[in-house]
């Protein structure tokens, strides 16, 4: 068999198995765009629930899942920027220093619920602030952080050692080569991952369930103590809660929802194609 036969099977079956992930994903899709669109109306989007969610919109919950996304972001993103400059840059190659990454990573992969449990035992019910907003942005927040500090640990590392060794030449110290050498090179890698990750946490529905989501609450929440309502656990409630419900209803809220995360990770590719054109290296 000589090579060009080889590259083709090979071609071949990485096209299939590409197909075979995509299709499924491609069919969730389109079955709810046939079935919710009829349910995509003004009044759908920017009105309160009525007649026990049966009937009316579902504003109250894109304003909640947008708050919370918000929320988390403006908490992690911070702390885990400092955190990956810190595993990049600043600390030794040891043996805590392994153990902690590797905790890192290993928390990426740990049941949503779990963190729910954690935000409920931690912030609901310890420190007191109950089931509010603060609480769930915070159990957002802390689901988010090892995604952002693994991403700004890979963007950091992407930078040229070079770029350090010249600003240090120069004079300049650690942080002032961070600053100004490393960091803005690094910005698209930190900022994507941060609105990926952001965009996987919109969908979850164990974290808020505990911590802040409303089973019905047809008005905007007036301070940070309040619950709010949530597309992920509006969309579980009609579906499993409310007889009686129209189909269009649910598909609608879930492709309002889908809309929504797939908005964030449109605006994540945006955001790193534009910054990566501004490099010059």
């Amino acid at each position: 068999m000589n090579s060009r036969v080889s590259q083709k099977i090979a071609f071949t079956v990485l096209f299939l198995s590409a197909l075979v992930t995509i299709l499924p994903v491609l069919l969730i899709i389109v079955v709810i765009v046939k079935n919710g669109i009829s349910a995509i109306s003004w009044e759908f989007l920017t009105a309160a629930p009525t007649n026990g969610m049966r009937s009316g919109g579902i504003f109250p919950a894109i304003v909640g899942t947008f708050y919370l996304a918000l929320g988390a972001t403006a908490i992690s993103l911070p702390l885990g920027v400092m955190g990956g400059i810190y595993l990049s840059e600043y600390s030794k190659d040891n043996m805590f220093t392994r153990i902690l990454k590797l905790g890192i990573v290993n928390l990426a992969g740990v049941p949503s619920i779990v963190y729910g449990l954690f935000g409920l035992s931690l912030f609901v019910i310890y420190l007191k602030f109950g089931v509010s907003l603060i609480s769930g942005c915070l159990t957002l927040a802390i689901m988010e952080l090892p995604s952002i500090i693994t991403a700004t640990q890979a963007a950091l590392h992407s930078v040229p050692r070079s770029f350090r060794e010249v600003s240090l030449s120069l004079g300049a110290t650690k942080w002032q080569t961070i600053r100004h050498s490393v960091l803005p090179h690094a910005l698209p890698g930190i900022i994507t991952g941060a609105v990926l990750s952001n965009a996987r946490i919109t969908g979850e529905t164990a974290p808020i369930l505990f911590t802040v989501a409303a089973f019905y609450l047809p008005h905007l929440p007036s301070s940070v103590l309040d619950q709010v309502m949530a597309l992920p656990y509006h969309l579980y409630v009609i579906s499993t809660q409310i007889p009686g419900i129209s189909k269009s209803t649910t598909y609608g809220t879930a492709l309002v929802l889908i809309v929504f995360t797939l908005s964030l990770n449109l605006f994540g590719i945006i955001l790193r194609t534009y910054l990566r054109r501004q490099k010059k290296w």
